[in-house]
């Protein structure tokens, strides 16, 4: 599905991702886990087009896209939520909804129901502003969003940060509900959360993967080396 190849990348000459080598299979979720400030986000602004990429290539679906723009990734099946959600607050819930399959050129009244199904609020709140709803609503908005590109790999960046409890276990069965039809990377630091979704985990420090394998093999001694503050 997803491989991305010795990664280099620099901003404003400095190196920020060193070699990074991993894949995403198909069906699969994997977690891309380390510290705050070790390239995570970094690495998916640059699998979507969104960084430069100096050295390295990025294949998606066997096509090597690491030159390619943002909307191209986008067309070809990927769907990205960023840290932050980046919703459009003064339009409503479902104008939202809209410009994602606007932008890629796709209605489908059955993908809307899809997302309805899995966040069942979305539908109640349809015409009410993105801007008033809470922060885990505009959380299930923005991944609602994707899903409507009808992606092959959806990319998540911390979609459980600053979110009530509730609302993270109803984005946790969503993940596992779209197991099945999607694969998941996924940048997460609550640990519980990753160990329950997450078939394979990859994790970074100072720029590179230092770790990585399958979930039950996340065990202490690697979670106190590279992830414990």
């Amino acid at each position: 599905m997803l491989q991305v190849d010795t990664l280099n990348v620099s901003i404003g000459g400095s190196r920020i991702l060193r070699d990074v080598t991993f894949e995403v299979p198909d069906h699969q979720v994997v977690c891309l886990m380390g510290r705050n400030g070790v390239g995570k986000t970094t690495t998916l602004r640059s699998i979507m087009g969104l960084r430069k990429v100096g050295s390295g290539t990025i294949r998606f679906d066997g096509e090597d896209i690491t030159n390619r723009k943002p909307e191209f990734r986008v067309r070809s099946g990927i769907g990205y939520v960023p840290q932050g959600r980046e919703i459009f607050p003064a339009l409503t819930v479902l104008e939202n909804l809209q410009i994602s399959q606007t932008a890629v050129g796709k209605r489908s009244a059955e993908r809307f129901e899809r997302v309805f199904t899995l966040f069942p609020v979305l539908k109640e709140m349809l015409h009410r502003k993105g801007g008033v709803l809470s922060g885990g609503q505009q959380q299930q908005l923005a991944i609602g969003r994707a899903l409507l590109t009808e992606p092959k790999l959806l990319i998540l960046d911390e979609p459980t940060e600053g979110i009530q409890p509730s609302i993270i276990d109803q984005i946790g069965d969503a993940i596992l509900a779209l197991k099945g039809e999607v694969s998941v990377l996924l940048v997460e630091q609550y640990l519980d959360f990753a160990k329950e979704l997450a078939d394979r985990f990859v994790i970074m420090d100072r720029g590179s993967i230092v770790a990585r394998g399958e979930i039950a093999e996340l065990h202490e001694g690697v979670v106190k080396q590279y992830l414990t503050v």
